[in-house]
């Protein structure tokens, strides 16, 4: 009784420090140490948890699918710092803007391309903030949803693959699978991977943009003067805006399209991404000295955030599971009642909640571990549970009025847009997420349907 009492205060201590924005890997791995040395003290924890910490290390270090991350974000960060975001947002305006409701079509498209090359959501909402938002309000646009259609645009980077957190979940419920497999005794050589969770969520990402569209479409119809087309907008011609579109959609398709055929392994794909931005940087004469060192420090810098936060959440995981903490979740989930349905929508709610404190690498590497073994050994399909957790991420990201999302748009728009324009704006796309979730939990072959068709 005791070790499941510190287990909870491990993670409700975790949770408050975090609060008051001490940095997340070195608030994992220092609560966990200092937890594991009370208990080794009081006898309640068993040091040889900690000691596992090296071959959890060793494991990751000779992981080949997340050698795909630092390619995925070298990926990303050159496509962004080349102005390529730039050039695909004008060129779109240009085909499109001159119609109502134009702009922010082009802003939807060019974030779903934006959010499929970066994968990062903190990274889509920046730059799209900084290069449509002045745009659509010069246009005319109403604050409420500019702002809106931007946010939201800017966390499709979470659902639609190549995208960094697929990577991350597909890796942990890859391993989660297997737990689950063992717990069952079942011997099954086959698992799930990140290529099949990016088949998995390759449908219902283009479903929530044809949402998006739809409900902006119905804006133009209903209130034509809260998007219309501006007054004046360059007309660059259609061989300028194919020039400007078909060689990241071309990159992102070969990309995508290796790894749903199984030409290529995510790993695979990630390096020809990589090395096809900075080609296509080059070519557009975008890649000289200074820019290629700001791209290996950006990159180099947040793929040290993700592997550093992954060990602290290695450390917390062990002794969270050393305190018999995924023991406790498990009799909880027992003893509640409702079935497999009802343990889904309580870690759904838990999960959602922490969207609004933790960024989705936290729960991945925290949260995920704990709980998905248990899910999966209730019988749920890994991919369809994988694509599950995040699009309702995504939904937390957004949500007013701790989304992250909401932070990243407030810190680059103008002060004349208010906050609470910023949190209208958002609601009806929140509501569209959530009408998401429930089609995915009604109608799972949403998901599964695609995977099942190419055999995976």
């Amino acid at each position: 009784m005791v070790e499941g009492e510190l287990a909870l205060a491990l993670f409700g201590s975790v949770c408050v420090l975090l609060l008051f924005g001490f940095p997340v890997a070195l608030t994992l791995a220092g609560t966990a140490l200092l937890f594991a040395a009370v208990g080794v003290i009081a006898g309640h924890f068993d040091a040889s948890f900690v000691a596992a910490l090296s071959g959890r290390m060793f494991g990751t270090i000779t992981n080949e699918t997340l050698v795909a991350v630092p390619l995925f974000i070298l990926m990303g960060v050159t496509l962004e710092r080349a102005k390529i975001a730039e050039e695909l947002l004008t060129a779109m305006a240009s085909g499109l803007g001159n119609r109502t409701g134009g702009l922010g079509i082009s802003v939807i498209v060019v974030g779903a391309l934006l959010a499929a090359s970066t994968g990062i959501v903190g990274a889509t909402v920046v730059t799209m903030g900084v290069l449509a938002l002045p745009s659509m309000l010069r246009a005319g646009y109403n604050p409420s949803l500019a702002t809106g259609l931007i946010c939201a645009t800017g966390t499709l980077g979470q659902i639609i693959p190549p995208s960094i957190a697929l990577v991350l979940l597909g890796d942990i419920m890859s391993t989660a699978y297997q737990q689950a497999q063992l717990q069952s005794g079942i011997i099954n050589t086959q698992t799930v991977s990140v290529g099949d969770l990016f088949v998995g969520s390759l449908v219902p990402g283009l479903v929530l943009v044809g949402l998006y569209l739809g409900y902006l479409l119905f804006v133009a119809w209903r209130n034509p003067s809260g998007c219309p087309a501006p007054e004046e907008i360059s007309d660059n011609g259609q061989s300028s805006i194919l020039a400007a579109v078909l060689p990241p959609l071309l990159l992102i398709g070969v990309v995508l399209g290796s790894i749903i055929v199984g030409a290529a392994t995510p790993t695979e794909a990630a390096g020809v991404g990589a090395v096809g931005a900075l080609c296509l940087a080059a070519y557009k004469s975008a890649l000289d000295l200074e820019t290629l060192k700001d791209i290996a420090r950006s990159a180099m810098a947040t793929t040290s955030m993700v592997f550093l936060i992954l060990i602290g959440a290695a450390l917390f995981s062990l002794v969270f599971r050393g305190f018999g903490g995924d023991e406790l979740i498990e009799a909880f989930f027992a003893e509640l009642g409702g079935g497999p349905h009802m343990a889904l929508l309580i870690v759904m709610l838990v999960m959602f909640l922490l969207g609004f404190i933790l960024d989705f690498i936290e729960i991945t590497f925290v949260v995920v571990p704990i709980v998905a073994p248990i899910l999966l050994a209730m019988g749920f399909d890994p991919i369809w549970l994988g694509v599950m957790i995040a699009v309702n991420l995504q939904t937390s990201f957004l949500t007013p009025p701790f989304g992250f999302a909401l932070f990243y748009l407030r810190g680059v728009a103008d002060d004349s847009v208010a906050t609470s324009a910023i949190y209208r704006g958002v609601i009806p796309f929140v509501l569209i997420q959530l009408g998401l979730l429930a089609m995915l939990w009604l109608f799972p072959d949403i998901v599964t349907w695609l995977p099942s068709s190419l055999g995976r």
